[in-house]
């Protein structure tokens, strides 16, 4: 599932990087070659510094969070009943679904590194201070008070380290992998974590997974400090959008991230899909509670038994999740992973014994990577930077708000149709819309591969720093022209309205009858004429028969002014051939 801890954002179990992600696949069938491809991708996040230190921090975070949270939830059962927590988690989701989108917008305003370290260190003061209360036997209200600001604050963190993720990787297959890395890392702390509070509440105290949790927050802001990536916004460039929403004021510009969603089909597809899901996610945290008390026969502290199986399945999803980056088919392992929210249950519904909560947190488990890598590489894919951190906000908080829907209403299904006919409702909830939207999904992998020519543009130092999805955007656009040997391609003094890449074939480069250079296979020219607006200032002739492609004018200028690491590139490399004519 999308979890829920007691104090965070969503768990969605979920600095350039230069390797290759994908090696060679290794001999020994269907299971060798996933787990081949699996360790590729997490290689190639885990030997970048900046991926590596984001990944640990969320790492060390979730184990101790998911331990807290673990803790919360049990002392809260024990203090009111599955009342309580039903109603408590529906009030403080509904909260944040409302604080979501406003502080999401934190993470577009401001440098999200910062954003990042101060959520992490607001949280541990709040994870401090109800430590101090449990301490003095403050009220139970008091308590609860705390953990839901923590859990406001915490709405912040999540929608900022996804938007800053695409900022960090050079190829959309890193970008997948880099979260899928990070929802096995979430499964492994969805594992640990829960088992961890269990044993700890049973060894020592609740205090202790409070003081624990606390540090975990402290070491994750520590690791995001350290974190020093190339930054592509250029903060000089402003553009027409962003005036618009300075003019509409503060309110109109926090709502943008639902008028986003609003206006892509897809994404309005994706969001139908993702809450459907948190409906039966937030309806977990009741269910699986009866599920210990009334199958298992642990009592409530048995929740961590379940939280922990689902790990195990999450943890085997994860890996098969990351070995899937590279298959270009994130929409329909989206529909996929929704779907298995489902059929699970129904086993609960046929059969209700210990075997069939075993086997349907395990199956939810392993589904649930299936949701959240495809879901957050799909927004990082189709939503702009300038509006990612808001996009991501109001996923936020529409996903916490049908979370609190599914833990308010499960109390009331079992009580009006019992816990069999309650499951089955949330199956054909969350079942239906997977495979209505199916063929749709199918239909956005195809617009998602990227486009012919990708490659060729990402190996030229100018567009190197740019995000994937930028690079992508001018490889949509591209023309193509071939060009005989001895056929000029441009002559100097010539209007300057392209740059060229070539794909194939030679050219010489001249100025008033002077070689300057040749030119081969994925070297580039133009530059000069379109940076600096003037009349071509050399001549450039074929050598061999060769296939170009070009850029349009507009096209080049703005996608180079718009990241401050390629315009600088661009005029190096411009400053060093007009010093060379």
């Amino acid at each position: 599932m999308i979890g829920r801890s007691a104090t965070g954002g969503l768990s969605r179990k979920g600095t350039h990087v230069t390797v290759e992600t994908h090696p060679p696949a290794p001999r020994g069938g269907a299971v060798g070659r996933a787990v081949g491809e699996a360790w590729g991708s997490l290689r190639a996040v885990l030997v970048n510094p900046a991926l590596r230190r984001i990944q640990l921090a969320l790492a060390g975070s979730m184990v101790g969070d998911w331990a807290y949270g673990t803790a919360v939830v049990v002392w809260a059962y024990t203090t009111g009943g599955a009342e309580l927590v039903g109603s408590w988690m529906a009030i403080r989701l509904l909260l944040m679904a409302l604080v979501a989108p406003v502080g999401a917008n934190l993470a577009d305003r401001f440098e999200r590194k910062h954003v990042l370290i101060t959520t992490d260190l607001v949280r541990a003061l709040l994870v401090a201070l109800a430590t101090v209360l449990l301490f003095v036997g403050a009220p139970t209200l008091a308590i609860l008070v705390v953990a839901t600001v923590t859990g406001l604050v915490g709405t912040i963190f999540r929608p900022a380290q996804m938007a800053w993720l695409p900022s960090l990787t050079n190829k959309p297959e890193e970008l997948t992998a880099a979260n899928g890395a990070s929802s096995t890392i979430e499964s492994l702390a969805f594992f640990l974590g829960p088992a961890l509070g269990a044993l700890l509440i049973a060894t020592t105290s609740v205090e202790v997974v409070f003081v624990l949790n606390a540090a975990t927050f402290v070491w994750s802001a520590i690791l995001v400090l350290g974190i020093h990536p190339v930054d592509r916004d250029a903060p000089d460039e402003e553009n027409d959008d962003d005036d618009a929403e300075d003019s509409r004021g503060a309110l109109a510009e926090m709502a943008s991230g639902f008028v986003h969603i609003a206006r892509d089909r897809n994404l309005t597809m994706i969001a139908i899909l993702i809450c459907t899901q948190t409906v039966v996610a937030g309806a977990t945290v009741v269910f699986n509670l009866v599920f210990a008390v009334d199958i298992l026969g642990t009592g409530p502290e048995g929740l961590g038994i379940v939280d922990s199986i689902f790990g195990v399945g999450a943890i085997v999803g994860g890996f098969f999740a990351i070995a899937r980056a590279s298959k270009n088919r994130l929409a329909g392992d989206l529909a996929l992973g929704t779907a298995l929210w489902s059929l699970p249950l129904l086993l609960v519904v046929a059969w209700p014994s210990p075997v069939t909560v075993v086997a349907a947190a395990i199956l939810l488990g392993f589904g649930n990577p299936l949701v959240d890598v495809n879901f957050a590489t799909i927004v990082q894919r189709l939503a702009p930077d300038r509006v990612l951190g808001r996009v991501f906000g109001a996923f936020e908080g529409a996903m916490i708000a049908t979370m609190a829907l599914g833990s308010f209403i499960m109390p009331h299904l079992i009580d009006w149709v019992g816990l069999r006919g309650g499951l089955t409702i949330l199956a054909v909830l969350v079942g239906a819309p997977a495979l209505l939207f199916l063929p749709r999904c199918l239909r956005l992998d195809a617009t998602l591969r990227p486009p012919e020519g990708t490659e060729l543009l990402r190996r030229i130092p100018i567009f190197a720093p740019m995000s994937p999805a930028a690079v992508e955007s001018l490889a949509r656009d591209l023309g193509h022209r071939h060009v005989a040997a001895g056929e000029a391609v441009l002559r100097e003094g010539e209007e300057s309205d392209l740059f060229f890449v070539i794909e194939s074939g030679r050219v010489e480069v001249t100025q008033d009858g002077r070689v300057l250079r040749q030119e081969g296979p994925g070297e580039f020219f133009g530059e000069i004429g379109l940076l600096r607006d003037v009349p071509r200032t050399a001549t450039v002739t074929a050598v061999e028969d060769t296939d170009l492609v070009t850029v349009a004018r507009e096209d080049f200028l703005d996608a180079v002014r718009e990241v401050e690491e390629s315009l600088a590139a661009a005029n190096d490399v411009a400053t060093r051939r007009m010093g060379r004519a």
